[in-house]
């Protein structure tokens, strides 16, 4: 194994900063006070509270009392789904939703949870660059749409999909649009006008903060049901002791995110193209997915022909190379990806994918060693696949 780990996983989790260590460290130790309790302690964990908050809002040009803490990204596209469409249900405005193929299951499975309450659910299909037609949003809404949810880019294949297009379509058809930015913080703009978004997704171990905690951003005067109840916490938005030291370091990591977006965009994209280019040219029968020039700038998904994903990754874990075969939230599952199915991408196809996703510590060197490794364990997973031997017997 190799002394030094290579880690290209950065879509799945980001190593913790060590700067946004610090600032949560006090936290952890003697300022352990509760924000709801008024004495010293209570109070300096509520100042620390607000200062993030004031942050956060700042990062998104959003108001401070928009802001939601919650403990994930995954809890916070719930919290938008249901929170928004049971509302609009409760208020007797319909029961319509629409999204993507291509979406998180955190999105895809909080949507298909509400049809079994009565609502309707129009997926909308993408074209084989995982986007999706701004036109095909715009014919599926209907007078009885109460949101519609699409994500900002894509975590498997890294797409980049028109929000701020969605987002006016949506606004001027009143219906709540949710943008799930997981993926987006630290490469994309986040500015909530800008993109046109009523609510908006974060989550803080995707940009080198803690994991546990996330954001949901909620536009004044867009009601929403909570779906954690037990106190007042987040304006009874979201009960639940606020989680004081990781909020710090999301507000932290944002923050220093944000400051760092250029160059981190011009980092990882002159490396991501070093790494597809270099792919593509050493090994044959190959494919990029997703879009070719709006994607995110740290995102490679090649499909290899003739290969399990799951074997390509053993063998770069033994050169000390990590990377994924997509989601990692589907990990260990056997079905295709739905990203790569929704882009029609053939299931032998997608089932030799493997996803490098590249981050502000990568370097050339690394890339470079991912080319010496990766043409050479493609080779031999290849000579001891049937379908590959068979197609070298059948090529004149």
């Amino acid at each position: 194994m190799a002394e030094r780990m290579i880690y290209l996983d950065h879509a799945a989790t980001t190593m913790v900063d060590p700067a946004v260590l610090d600032a949560m460290l006090p936290y952890l130790g003697g300022q352990y006070g509760n924000p709801s309790s008024i004495h010293t302690l209570g109070r300096a964990a509520l100042s620390a509270l607000d200062d993030a908050r004031e942050i956060v809002a700042a990062v998104l040009g959003a108001g401070r009392k928009e802001i939601i803490f919650t403990g994930g990204g995954t809890e916070a596209n719930n919290l938008a789904i249901k929170g928004v469409a049971l509302e609009q249900q409760r208020r007797g405005r319909g029961k319509h939703l629409i999204t993507s193929a291509v979406e998180h299951h955190a999105v895809l499975h909080a949507c298909e949870y509400l049809q079994s309450f009565g609502f309707e659910l129009t997926v909308l299909p993408v074209d084989g660059y995982g986007q999706i037609s701004v036109e095909d949003v715009r014919a599926a809404l209907r007078p009885d749409t109460v949101l519609v949810s699409v994500m900002h880019a894509n975590n498997e294949v890294g797409t980049i999909q028109p929000i701020a297009e969605i987002g006016a379509i949506c606004r001027q058809a009143q219906v709540p649009f949710h943008c799930d930015a997981v993926q987006a913080a630290g490469s994309l703009l986040l500015d909530v006008d800008a993109l046109n978004v009523d609510l908006l997704t974060l989550a803080a171990h995707k940009f080198y903060g803690p994991k546990g905690v996330g954001v949901l951003y909620v536009r004044h005067g867009t009601t929403l049901l909570p779906q954690i109840n037990g106190g007042g916490q987040e304006r009874r938005r979201r009960a639940g002791t606020e989680n004081v030291a990781g909020i710090v370091g999301l507000a932290e990591a944002l923050q220093r995110a944000e400051q760092r977006r250029e160059a981190y965009k011009a980092h990882c994209a002159v490396l991501r193209d070093r790494l597809a280019e270099g792919v593509l040219r050493a090994i044959p029968h190959t494919m990029l997915n997703g879009h070719p020039s709006e994607r995110l700038p740290n995102n490679v998904n090649l499909s290899f022909d003739y290969v399990e994903a799951e074997s390509v990754l053993l063998l770069l874990d033994q050169h000390g190379i990590c990377a994924s075969s997509g989601s990692a939230c589907s990990s260990g599952s056997i079905e295709p990806s739905h990203v790569l199915t929704a882009m029609q991408v053939p299931g032998d196809r997608a089932n030799g994918t493997v996803r490098f996703s590249l981050g502000k510590d990568t370097t050339a060197e690394e890339i470079d060693q991912v080319l010496a490794v990766l043409p050479e364990a493609i080779r031999r997973l290849r000579e001891v696949s049937p379908l590959y031997r068979e197609r070298e017997l059948t090529v004149v």
